[in-house]
């Protein structure tokens, strides 16, 4: 049986979320009904609980960088013959 619900959400966000549905040919109620499932159905007690993936993480938090120590030419060629062997 189907109830229906108000809900108050920032335009932008509404926006994305038709997008998302249109572009997965749902609504944007069933993309809401799914998601509030998934969220009420495990045993999770927080949203800090709930898993996220580290990229998803990482992209919140702004963009990656990658710090490599500076390695000699001579060091790469004796790690690949070491390798090699």
């Amino acid at each position: 049986m189907d109830n229906k619900i108000t809900l108050s959400f920032d335009a932008n966000i509404i926006n994305k979320a038709k997008e998302y549905a249109e572009a997965n040919n749902i609504s944007v109620s069933r993309l809401v009904e799914f998601l509030l499932q998934k969220v009420t159905t495990s045993g999770y007690h927080s949203l800090e609980d709930y898993p996220i993936s580290d990229w998803v993480s990482q992209v919140a938090e702004g963009e990656a960088t990658y710090q490599t120590k500076k390695r000699s030419n001579k060091s790469l060629k004796d790690e690949y013959f070491a390798s090699k062997k």
